[in-house]
Formats: structure tokens, sequence, C-alpha cells
């Protein structure tokens, strides 16, 4: 038997020639190689006509493209290890050639950068052909439009692979500053006193993109905005700030944990949802007319925990909004009496810690100090780290998340049980929500997602990057 922590010895990319393999793959390829973790050989199946050469150049392209200063050597001592297998992935001709690439190879990596309706295709092609063995696979989101079809899938893979060998892909949990939502909490012990109900009145995490669909109207239309970044990316930001002290940092302890918080989630109701749309999304190119895709999306859900019970958690994503920057801001109960605020004064705000989790990222503490002169007037103050500045340069995520699944180390992958809550806390809203509102382009969303948010305060607009961030 091959144990799970056995390193693969070969990677398989399904999709070679997409887009997705340009951008993400192919860079982090190179800069496994670059690093020293990855020297087995890399085969790339895809329908386009072509041979190894035609893969090289293509993967060449994309490293010189996207990569900063790419080391010739390294990028042809890669090259050298690259083959290419062409055909159709419902053909058994395709998996033949690929099972003759693959000859005295016993744990190769497969990584399916294809839609899910070819899934079947390609597991029972490598059934078949007798070339998954004791191999891993690695699938990338939309893993489903539903429970039940996500369900199918699993069922799909499970097949072939077994649930510890399937590597469900978000490149969120990737990211160096989501990772760090987990280790803030539970390596700050003066944090832990106060993560809860009786000092945190609310939380919300805002997704703000300052662009639209752009050539990806087609696959928006399959999606929308709830599928596309709630049901995934942010319901697991949502795990990492509200779950509970892992038994462990191994994969088994912290994903049982997320599990565990995900099914304390409320189902999210119809009237706790505000769906918005740009005002000229209906003209990109592959929109249909009429169409009520939601491009915005807002929700208010609560966590029935000891630990969370009674506190607003609040989710807001959207396209073509006033600025591009994902957060998570908590925000602490105000003190039991306002010493400092002369009469007629405006009373301050609330303490708040906010976690800035994309470019510029760092965490910001909005505090209160006092404000030079005579009396005694709060002055909010803030309180800044950039991580960049503060820790220094990060793997990107797909570098880290391939070399992991390579690895065999699930982590940062999702489990299939983790997926089944996340479909099950959006379930309701899925198809049975109220209408698509209008907003221009260039603000935070529709009005009509400020109800949500009235007796929190409002909505928390994105804070600028962290001083020492590149913008």
């Amino acid at each position: 038997m091959v144990l799970s922590h056995e390193r693969s010895d070969a990677l398989v990319l399904f999709g070679a020639t997409g887009d997705l393999a340009h951008k993400k793959i192919f860079p982090a390829i190179y800069q496994m190689a670059r690093s020293g973790d990855l020297d087995v050989p890399v085969i790339g199946v895809a329908s386009s006509v072509g041979d190894d050469q035609f893969l090289r150049d293509r993967m060449r392209a994309s490293v010189t493209e996207l990569v900063a200063d790419p080391d010739p050597a390294v990028l042809d001592a890669l090259l050298e290890r690259v083959r290419y297998v062409s055909g159709d992935y419902r053909e058994a001709q395709v998996f033949d050639d690929l099972g003759h690439a693959l000859e005295g190879l016993v744990r190769p990596l497969f990584y399916l950068a294809i839609p899910p309706v070819l899934f079947d295709d390609v597991v029972t092609g490598l059934d078949r052909c007798g070339v998954a063995g004791h191999g891993r696979v690695v699938v990338e989101k939309p893993f489903g439009r539903d429970g039940a079809s996500a369900r199918e899938l699993n069922d799909v893979l499970h097949r072939t692979f077994p649930e510890d060998h399937v590597f469900r892909i978000d490149h969120y949990l990737g990211k160096e500053s989501i990772e760090n939502l987990l280790v803030f909490r539970f390596a700050n012990s003066m944090l832990e006193p106060i993560w809860n109900r009786n000092f945190i009145a609310s939380v919300q995490i805002t997704m703000a993109e300052d662009f639209g669909v752009g050539s990806r109207g087609k696959f928006y239309e399959s999606v929308g905005a709830l599928r596309d970044v709630v049901q995934n990316h942010l319901l697991q930001v949502v795990a990492l700030l509200a779950m509970e002290p892992p038994a462990g940092a191994d994969a088994t302890s912290l994903r049982d944990e997320k599990v565990k918080l995900l099914r304390q989630v409320r189902t999210i109701e119809p009237a706790d949802l505000v769906r918005g749309q740009y005002r000229d999304y209906v003209d990109e190119e592959g929109v249909e007319a009429g169409s009520d895709v939601e491009t915005y999306v807002a929700v208010r859900f609560e966590i029935d925990s000891w630990r969370w019970a009674g506190v607003p958690w609040l989710i807001r994503a959207g396209k073509e909004l006033a600025t591009t920057a994902t957060e998570a801001v908590i925000t602490f109960n105000a003190p039991p009496r306002l010493l400092f605020t002369p009469p007629g004064a405006p009373e301050p705000g609330p303490n708040r810690l906010r976690f800035q989790l994309g470019k510029g990222d760092g965490v910001r503490l909005h505090l209160h100090a006092k404000k030079p002169g005579d009396e005694l007037i709060p002055e909010p103050v803030d309180l800044q780290v950039s991580y960049a500045q503060a820790l220094g340069p990060r793997e990107d995520a797909y570098q880290r998340l391939l070399d992991d699944a390579m690895a065999g180390d699930a982590r940062r992958f999702g489990r299939e049980d983790a997926l089944d809550e996340q479909w099950r806390i959006v379930a309701d809203v899925l198809d049975h929500h109220g209408e698509v509102h209008l907003y221009r382009a260039g603000t935070m969303g529709p009005d009509a997602a400020d109800r949500l948010a009235a007796d929190v305060g409002g909505w928390i607009d994105p804070a600028p990057p962290v001083t020492g961030s590149p913008t």
C-alpha cells in the first residue's frame, strides 16, 4: 500500500492548453522547479493537435510573460521533462497514449483543469487504462451547482480515487493572508478570551472588485456571485474566523473543526439575501439578454454555537464596485459607559479588528487615544501591520497548493463533508430568491443591501492598503 505522504512521481495536467494553465498552473510549475520541489515528468493532455514541442512553447510563453526574471537554465531543464498527449477525452486512444507516457510511474498527480462535465470521461479513461493506481486527483471549482450535483461529481471521482486522494482546490486556501487568520487567532493568546459573543458585536466580510466580468460573461451566466465566491471562498473565511481550536496542525484536525463550524451555520433564508447586477452587465460578451444573474450578493446569517449565538455575520461580494479589496472586519462591543465623551459630542466608534486579505494585505486595529488638548476627548487611531513589510515575500497560492497536492498534504483543500455543508448553507437561496437590483458601476452595490446591516451600523467600506504594502 502506498502511504498517503509519499510524493507524486509525475504531474499530469488535463486542460493543458486552457486559460487556467497559462495564467496560473504553468507559472506555479516553474516556481516549484526553481525552488527544487518539482523534478518529475510533467505531462499535458488536451484536445488541441500538437507534439511535445507544442506544449513546451506554450509553457515557455506563459513563464516568460508572467514570471518576473525567470532563470533560463531552470526553465530549459523543466521543459525537457514536459510531454504532450493530444486527443479526445472520450476516446480510449488518448488514455493509451497517456499510459505509455506514464510507464514505470506509480503515483501520478492528475490535475483536472477542465469543466466538471468532462470528469466522468477522464476518470473512466484513467481507470480503464490502469494508470490511476495509487494516484491523486486535483479538481478545480466550481464543484457542482448545488449539493446534489456536487455529490454526483464526488461519486464519479470516488469510483477510482478514495476521498483522501481527492484534492478540491480553492486558491483562497493557499493565500498567505487567508491562512494567517488561523495563526493570528490561535498563536496570540490575548485574542481567545474576547473571541466570542460576549465581546464581539458583528462580523463583516467584503470581497469587492472594481471591474466587471469582461470576457467571462458566458461562465458567469452559469454561476453568479453566490456560487462563484460566497459558497466557497468566503464561507471558508467564515470557518477560519469562527472555528474552535483544532487538536493539532494536521489536515484531519484542521478540517474536522471547519466542518463542525460549518454545520453550525444557519441555512440562509431568502429574506436575508440581496442580489444586485451592475447596469451594463447585459451588454457584456456572452451574457443573455434580460439576464437576472447576480454580479453582487449580500447575505446575513448566524452561527448556532455557544461561542457565536446572537452575533450577526454579514457577507457581500460584487463586481464593478468602488474599489478592489477583500476584508474581514470584527466589530467589538462598545464600552459599558462613555467616560470621555463631552455633552453634545459624537460618540466614538467601536473598536475594530480589520483583516485586509487582498493586495496590500495586513492587519489594522482601530482603537481610541486621547486627542491633544486640555480635555479627555477620544480620537480614533490605527495600529497597522503590513504583511509584506513585516514578513517578506510569499509563495504564490497555486504554487503552494500544487506542492501540497504532490506531497499528499490535504490541509489546504476542501473535504467532501465540508463541501456538503457549504452547499447546504446556501441551498434555500440558490434558485428561490428575490429580484435582482440594478446598481451603478463605481458604487458599493445596490441600496437594497443596506437593510441587512442597518442594525449594526451599516456596511463598513474597505480601508486603503496598510502602510508599506504594495498597491
